[in-house]
C-alpha cells in the first residue's frame, strides 16, 4: 500500500517528501520495524517515541509519522539527514489509530461495534452482552481487558492490560472480520480512550457502567476521568454511519455520570436502573449464596431472569446488558438465555473452593466503589458470620483511593488483612501505611481488627487460618490478574492459584520477598 493511501485515513497532516512510497506494515515500536514500515513517534508519559526514529530508520522503515516539526526531528538525527517521508500530525496516538485501521481495510465499519465503558462492571457486562448475542445466533467477538474471543478462539490480551493498543485492536477487529464476525463487544477503559486506542472503532452502541473514583493519577483530575469516558458517547454521532443502524447510547439512569453523558447525541437512548425511573428496571430481587433471581421491566414488557451471578452490581450489570441488547432489537428469550450462560467471570466473586468450611472469594475490586460493592455482597453471604478481607493497593497509582479503601475495609468487614498489590517502585510500607491511616479514621484498631502482611501469599495463609465455619474470606484487587510487579519486573501470580495453595497448607510466597 502507498503511504498517499494510508494518509488519507488522517484527519490533519502535513507531508514532507515523496507520498508514492510503498508501505509494507505499520507500527509505533522501533524493535518491530522492518523493511517498508511506516514508523508513527510520539510523546509518551515517560518516553518520547522520537528519540527512536533514527533507530527505526536503521531497521529499515520507509516513512515517520511523528508530532515534532521536521527540523526538529532533523536535529535529533544529526549529523544524519532525514531523506524519507515525513509526516507531521497534531496527535501521534490518534493518527497510529487511524492508519491501523486504514492498513487493515477498516474493519470496524463492517461489524456492528459494542463499546463498554465505566470504572467498574466493564468485563462482566461485556461477557454478559456476548453471551446473549451469541443466544441470539449473532457471530459474536469479543476485547475484554482478561482476553479476546474471536470464533472460538480465545487469545489472552496481557498480563495488567487495559484496552490493548490501537494497531492490536484493529488487528483483533479484522481477524473477526476474516472469521465471519458479524458484532463486536468492546471494553473501552478511560486509558483506552484518552489514548486513542479505540479510534477509528466507529462504534454503534456505547455503554456505561458507573463512573466514581480512579485512575486520578493518569487523568489528573475527576472531571478529566469523566471527560475522557464520556468522549466514547460524544464521539457516537461523529463515527462512520453504518447502513440501517442507529447509534444508540445506554445510561445508568442511577449513576452520576448520567448528569453528563444524557445530553450526548445519539439516535437512541435507553436507561437502566434498580428501580425507577429508567426504561429497563429490576425488580423483586431476590439473592442465595449462589444464584439471584429478578424481574425486568422493559418497553417491551417484562421477563424474569436467573443467575448464578450474585451481588446488586451484577444485578446492574444485568440490565446494562438488557438494555443494550434490547436496543438491538434481540427478544427477552435470548437475553434470559444468555444471562443464564454465564456462571462466572474470572477474577469477579470467583470462588475458590478445596471443601473448606467457608467461602473463598477472589474479586477485581481495586476502586473504593467495587470494594464496597464487594463487601457489601460478601456481607450478605456471611449471613451474620464473619467477613474476612485481604486487599492492597497499587504503587505508581491513585494515591488518594488508598485511605478511602481503608475506611471502607474497616467498616465492612469484620477483619482486614493489609497486604501488596503491584506496589512497583514504591515503598510498600508507605502503601501499607495509607491505608492503615484509612482503617484507624474509620474506628479500626491494629491487632484487634486489622493487621498488616506485606507478603501476600502470607497475607492469604493468615486470612485462611482466621476463616471459621460459615465465614466469607474475599481476597480483593488481584481478580484475574496473571502476575504482581516489584520494581519494574513482573513476576508470575495469579491470586486464585494462591488461595488455593493457601487452602491446602502450601501457600506461595510473593517474589520478591514483600517483607524483607
Amino acid at each position: 500500500m502507498k503511504l498517499v493511501q494510508l494518509l488519507s485515513a488522517l484527519p490533519r497532516h502535513r507531508l514532507f517528501g515523496n507520498p508514492d512510497a510503498e508501505i509494507s506494515g505499520v507500527t509505533f515500536d522501533s524493535r518491530r520495524v522492518s523493511p517498508g514500515t511506516l514508523f508513527v513517534a510520539y510523546r509518551g508519559v515517560n518516553v518520547d517515541g522520537h528519540g527512536f526514529v533514527s533507530a527505526a530508520l536503521k531497521n529499515g522503515a520507509v516513512a515517520i509519522v511523528g508530532e515534532r516539526d521536521v527540523a526538529e526531528v532533523r536535529d535529533l538525527l544529526l549529523p544524519a539527514d532525514l531523506t524519507v517521508p515525513y509526516v507531521v500530525v497534531p496527535n501521534g496516538r490518534e493518527a497510529l489509530a487511524w492508519l491501523s485501521a486504514a492498513w487493515h481495510g477498516y474493519p470496524a465499519r463492517q461489524l456492528t461495534m459494542i463499546g463498554v465503558t465505566g470504572t467498574d462492571g466493564k468485563t462482566t457486562t461485556v461477557n454478559l452482552i456476548y453471551h446473549i448475542l451469541r443466544a441470539a445466533g449473532h457471530q459474536v467477538g469479543m476485547i475484554s481487558t482478561v482476553n479476546a474471543v474471536i470464533g472460538e478462539d480465545a487469545l489472552d490480551t496481557g498480563l495488567h492490560t487495559t484496552t490493548p493498543d490501537a494497531p492490536d485492536v484493529q488487528r483483533l477487529l479484522a481477524q473477526m472480520v476474516a472469521k465471519g464476525t458479524d458484532v463486536c463487544v468492546l471494553e473501552v477503559t478511560s486509558h483506552g480512550l484518552a489514548q486513542h486506542r479505540v479510534t477509528a472503532c466507529d462504534f454503534d452502541v456505547a455503554v456505561v457502567t458507573n463512573v466514581t473514583h480512579e485512575h486520578l493519577d493518569i487523568h489528573g483530575s475527576l472531571d478529566a476521568y469523566q471527560a475522557a469516558k464520556a468522549s466514547l458517547f460524544q464521539g457516537l454521532m461523529a463515527g462512520y454511519r453504518k447502513p440501517g443502524r442507529d447509534k444508540i447510547a445506554v445510561l445508568n439512569r442511577g449513576d452520576s455520570s448520567f448528569d453528563y453523558l444524557a445530553d450526548c447525541p445519539a439516535d437512541v437512548r435507553w436507561t437502566y436502573n434498580l428501580g425507577r425511573p429508567g426504561e429497563v428496571t429490576a425488580h423483586n430481587v431476590t439473592q442465595a449464596p449462589d444464584q439471584t433471581r429478578f424481574e425486568v421491566e422493559t418497553p417491551h414488557g417484562q421477563f424474569r431472569i436467573a443467575t448464578g451471578l450474585i451481588g446488586d452490581f451484577n444485578v446492574l450489570n444485568i440490565l446494562a446488558a438488557t438494555a443494550a441488547t434490547l436496543a438491538l432489537g434481540i427478544e427477552p428469550i435470548s437475553i434470559q438465555q444468555g444471562v443464564a450462560d454465564v456462571r462466572s467471570i474470572p477474577g469477579r466473586m470467583e470462588r475458590v473452593d478445596q471443601g473448606q468450611s467457608f467461602a473463598a472469594i477472589v474479586d477485581f475490586a481495586h476502586t473504593p466503589h467495587s470494594l464496597r460493592r464487594a463487601l457489601e455482597t460478601a456481607r450478605g453471604l456471611a449471613r451474620g458470620r464473619q467477613v474476612i478481607v485481604v486487599f492492597g493497593c497499587a504503587g505508581l497509582r491513585d494515591i488518594e483511593k488508598r485511605p478511602l479503601m481503608g475506611q471502607i475495609a474497616a467498616q465492612l468487614a469484620d477483619y482486614t488483612i493489609l497486604t501488596a498489590e503491584d506496589p512497583r517502585t514504591e515503598d510498600l510500607d508507605t502503601i501499607i501505611e495509607a491505608m492503615a491511616k484509612g482503617c484507624r479514621a474509620a474506628g479500626g484498631i491494629e491487632g484487634q481488627s486489622f493487621e498488616r502482611v506485606p507478603d501476600r501469599g502470607k497475607a492469604l495463609a493468615r486470612a485462611v487460618e482466621l476463616a471459621g465455619p460459615g465465614d466469607v474470606l474475599i481476597a480483593c484487587g488481584k481478580g484475574h490478574e496473571q502476575s504482581m510487579c516489584f520494581g519494574e519486573t513482573e513476576y508470575a501470580w495469579d491470586d486464585r492459584q494462591a488461595l488455593t495453595g493457601a487452602l491446602k497448607g502450601h501457600p506461595p510466597q510473593t517474589l520478591p520477598t514483600a517483607d524483607g
